[in-house]
């Protein structure tokens, strides 16, 4: 009898062992075209859109570039991989991030590419010089708010989706699909005062009305309007030209740096010089 029960304890004890992997190993995750997130299905972006998404955000090392809605993390790779950038995706869903983040070391990236499991609208990317994104255009405008308030000059590319009344910088088709470029503008918007490097220039007074990077302003000479020509904002950069009572034409290039600006300007009469300009 108890040869028979050490026998049938043999055999439970190796059933158990037999059948223990089944339970102690769990299948990694693998997602699948249309599970649902947060406020978007999963839907890749093809490799080719995104090469020319970080090809017109102009990527390159010393960037730092926020993928929202990382997905299987393929474009916060190809960013560190091909670009040479650092890079972070924000991927709400905790398996996918985790999963996004075993394909950043199997690339050889993780070091240079990092998946955050996050809200996109709850972390914090102020530090991005490049935004990428694949999401609703509900998604893309209440985002923009905050898009807007970053650093001027910072690129923003969106696959397939725009941002309504903020134009885009740039439009790509690519394989049937479109990209988008936005690059942040700084806020102009107001009264400012120029004054000039060169005594006989005299002061200068320009309102300038501003939609996004659309600019557009009155020029003044004291009491005389001057005519604003070809006013333009990309960035930082600003650039306008002006015709004095004189009937000189001056071209201004320049900078902007809060409620301050400066730059250099040249004139058709030959002369050149420097300007500094505060909003007032």
């Amino acid at each position: 009898m108890k040869s028979a029960f050490v026998r049938l304890a043999v055999v439970i004890a190796a059933s158990a062992l037999a059948s223990a992997p089944a339970f102690a190993q769990q299948k990694d995750f693998e997602p699948h075209v249309g599970q649902a997130g947060k406020d978007v299905i999963w839907v890749p972006t093809p490799d080719e859109v995104v090469d020319r998404m970080l090809t017109m955000a102009q990527a390159k090392p010393g960037d730092t570039v926020y993928d929202l809605g990382a997905g299987d993390g393929k474009i916060a790779i190809a960013a560190a991989k091909k670009f040479g950038a650092r890079s972070f995706g924000i991927e709400y869903n905790p398996d996918m991030a985790k999963y996004a983040q075993r394909n950043a070391e199997k690339a050889g990236v993780s070091g240079k590419a990092q998946i955050i499991n996050g809200d996109i609208f709850a972390t914090d990317f102020s530090s991005a010089t490049i935004i990428t994104m694949y999401l609703l255009p509900s998604l893309n405008i209440k985002l923009r708010p905050t898009i807007l308030g970053m650093r001027p000059g910072t690129r923003v590319v969106s696959h397939s989706f725009n941002m309504e009344d903020w134009t885009p910088d740039e439009t790509s088709s690519i394989a049937g699909r479109q990209a988008y470029l936005w690059i942040v503008p700084a806020n102009i918007l107001g009264r400012w005062t120029f004054e000039f490097s060169i005594a006989s220039v005299d002061k200068l007074d320009v309102t300038f009305d501003q939609r996004f990077q659309k600019i557009d302003g009155v020029a003044m000479l004291g009491s005389v309007q001057a005519s604003l020509e070809e006013p333009m904002l990309r960035g930082a950069d600003i650039h306008f030209a002006y015709i004095d009572g004189a009937g000189v034409r001056r071209q201004l290039d320049g900078r902007v740096q809060g409620a301050k600006m400066e730059g250099a300007f040249r004139a058709d009469n030959g002369t050149e010089g420097r300007w500094t300009a505060s909003k007032r």
